[in-house]
């Protein structure tokens, strides 16, 4: 789908309007405006293989950032022109509510408490919650085998471990930390016993320490991966859906989903179908 310039200008003046009625004139950016300025720029992961990577030459890479860079191409915007920043998960609301990104492609659940804050398009891939342990360990077989005061990490600002402690084993030790990477190399270490995010994540990180880390377990939860963008620019919400349903019809979504997840063994699922809530 492409938008003409005339069209993105109107799209870019109805968001204007729509922002600065919803949200009092802060410094919240409508997507639509800046495309229209012929740059963005996107949050993503900068530590999870597979879906959101800075790689050692400073490029980026995975499945997120293919997501970002096709709907930036719907609305006009070439690759090179979408600056990349790192969105860790717990800044990723005030992110978007300080107008420092466009919008963010972070492995980002949609979720009714996230939504009283930021808007989503998508969702654009469900995952599941499941845990990450070391490769020798066979006591942790699923989410009940916490019990006993195992050492489970997850990151801030990110609802996993708590739902596992909530659910399924209450006296687990939860340990956070900001960002997977850095629960991946407690668990290496020995400091947790396992480590939970979603299934999709959990694969990059196993791929990346063959013979080390393995994925244990049934997925336990929905994550519906949406692209986070300003509370009330709906407009620009409705090119991000658009977008997404274009990338899965064209079959650039299953093409970018084999070329960067494919590799780590995780099981390609079907596209989901778009919320237009």
């Amino acid at each position: 789908m492409r938008i003409t310039r005339s069209v993105r200008l109107g799209i870019g003046a109805i968001a204007v309007a729509v922002l600065a009625t919803a949200c009092g004139g802060d410094e919240q950016r409508s997507v639509s405006q800046s495309a229209e300025s012929g740059s963005l720029v996107v949050g993503i992961k900068f530590d999870q293989p597979g879906l959101g990577l800075r790689n050692p030459d400073g490029t980026f890479s995975g499945f997120d950032v293919e997501v970002a860079k096709y709907v930036g191409q719907q609305l006009g915007v070439a690759p090179e022109n979408i600056e990349f920043k790192e969105a860790p998960s717990p800044q990723r609301e005030t992110l978007i509510e300080n107008g420092e990104v466009d919008y963010i492609v972070a492995t980002y659940s949609i979720t009714d408490a996230r939504k009283e804050k930021v808007d989503f398009a998508g969702p654009y891939f469900v995952a599941g919650q499941s845990l990450l342990v070391r490769a020798d360990n066979t006591d942790i077989t699923g989410p009940e085998s916490l019990s006993g005061g195992k050492r489970l990490c997850s990151v801030a600002g990110s609802t996993p471990a708590q739902n596992v402690k909530d659910t399924y084993a209450q006296d687990v030790q939860l340990q956070e930390f900001d960002t997977y990477s850095a629960c991946v190399e407690a668990l290496r270490n020995g400091a947790v016993d396992a480590v939970t995010t979603d299934d999709i994540i959990l694969a990059g990180y196993a791929a990346q320490y063959p013979g080390q880390l393995k994925v244990v377990g049934e997925p336990f939860t929905e994550e519906r991966y949406g692209i986070g963008l300003a509370k009330g620019d709906t407009e620009s919400r409705t090119l991000l859906n658009d977008a997404i349903e274009e990338m899965i019809a064209s079959g650039a979504w299953q093409a970018a989903l084999e070329s960067t997840v494919g590799p780590s063994g995780y099981p390609l699922p079907e596209p989901p179908q778009v919320d237009r809530y």
